[in-house]
């Protein structure tokens, strides 16, 4: 008979005492995953009814028992009609699937689409009671409808050139200004910078009515240039993570360019920029995102000029006028959300490694 345990030297240890931390190692992970997981449902739990509701007919929104996904009620052709189909209750209490043809109040004409040359026949109940039976059908209109109605092309020509333009003015003075917090000796720079990075909790609710007599003295309201040109002259989030990245690389790298007679623009062209590529592209997809987004600047500044609207603006405007219509109202969500889930989605591992880095000075 085999012994549960292993002798080693003078002590014995039981066989399975052996495994318990693999076990135990399997079950924290198991944990772990399951409540990463179930964190994971939870936060994309409003992403899946937006998704859900935008493939739903309006009319489904409205009727009581209709599942969660995009359904159609499922019919029955008989002799040229299509009649839904409904779960009938038996008196035995099973169910059988049965085809209305014509409801009453307290009984229905029936027909059973497995064995439709019995005819129409009558049967008790209240067809309201009734399990109505619905088929997967989603409703691709929602999107034509929406992609009409709203102009998203001219939508989406603005929302680009506001959020590329944008962007390029924010890389360039952002990288600019870390750059200078990194590399020179400035005096004051850390009463500087920290000035800089107080700015993060100024709310621009307590800006937007300075700023914008400002533009309105300079002639600026109606058009594009509120929204562009502050974002030439930095921000402070954006020139922290840059900063933090900058600091990451050695400095032997400027030296040795310096040796070699590089001056300080080109040392940021030709070391810095090229080694802070994952830096880069965190703050490029956040500033993107950031004006692909904005809604209460462009509706302030923009003074009504629907030609100029960007994408923000243009569906709140038209969530607002058809807010009878959800499925088409969901359907410009997703549409506009469409163009920086692509762009996340092809540059997350340039993105994920910016942020890692730059929360760790080295």
């Amino acid at each position: 008979m085999a012994t549960s345990s292993v002798s080693h030297g003078s002590s014995t240890t039981p066989i399975y005492r052996r495994f318990l931390p693999i076990l135990r190692e399997g079950l924290s992970m198991i944990g772990v995953t399951g409540l990463g997981l179930l964190a994971l449902l939870i936060f994309l739990l409003p992403l899946g009814y937006v998704l859900a509701t935008a493939f739903k007919l309006d009319s489904q929104m409205t009727t009581v028992g209709a599942p969660l996904w995009p359904a159609a009620p499922s019919t029955y052709n008989y002799e040229g009609e299509d009649y839904p189909l409904y779960n009938v209750p038996n008196e035995d209490g099973s169910t059988r699937r049965l085809a209305l043809v014509h409801p009453f109040r307290e009984n229905s004409d029936m027909v059973d689409p497995a064995k439709p040359e019995e005819g129409v026949f009558n049967v008790k109940g209240r067809w309201r009671t009734w399990d109505a039976i619905y088929k997967f059908s989603p409703n691709w209109k929602n999107f034509t409808d929406a992609w009409d109605q709203v102009n998203f092309p001219r939508l989406f020509r603005n929302s680009l050139v506001l959020a590329g333009v944008g962007t390029i003015g924010t890389l360039i003075s952002c990288i600019l200004v870390a750059y200078g917090f990194t590399r020179f000796q400035l005096p004051g720079k850390n009463i500087l910078f920290v000035i800089l990075v107080s700015t993060i909790v100024l709310p621009p609710q307590a800006t937007i009515i300075p700023l914008y007599i400002l533009f309105n003295k300079l002639g600026w309201t109606g058009t594009w240039l509120p929204l562009l040109v502050p974002a030439f002259f930095a921000n402070a989030y954006d020139v922290f993570l840059l900063r933090q990245y900058f600091m990451s690389i050695p400095k032997e790298l400027d030296e040795a360019a310096m040796l070699d007679g590089a001056n300080p623009l080109r040392i940021l062209v030709s070391i810095i920029i090229p080694q802070s590529v994952p830096a880069i592209t965190a703050v490029t997809i956040f500033h993107f995102f950031f004006v692909w987004n904005q809604y209460f600047e462009p509706l302030v500044y923009l003074l009504g000029n629907e030609k100029l609207y960007p994408v923000s603006v243009g569906i709140g405007q038209f969530v607002t006028t058809f807010s009878t219509y959800p499925g088409r109202s969901a359907a410009t969500a997703v549409l506009a959300m469409a163009l920086p889930a692509v762009m996340f989605f092809l540059a997350q591992r340039q993105f994920m490694q910016g942020i890692v880095v730059t929360g760790v000075e080295k």
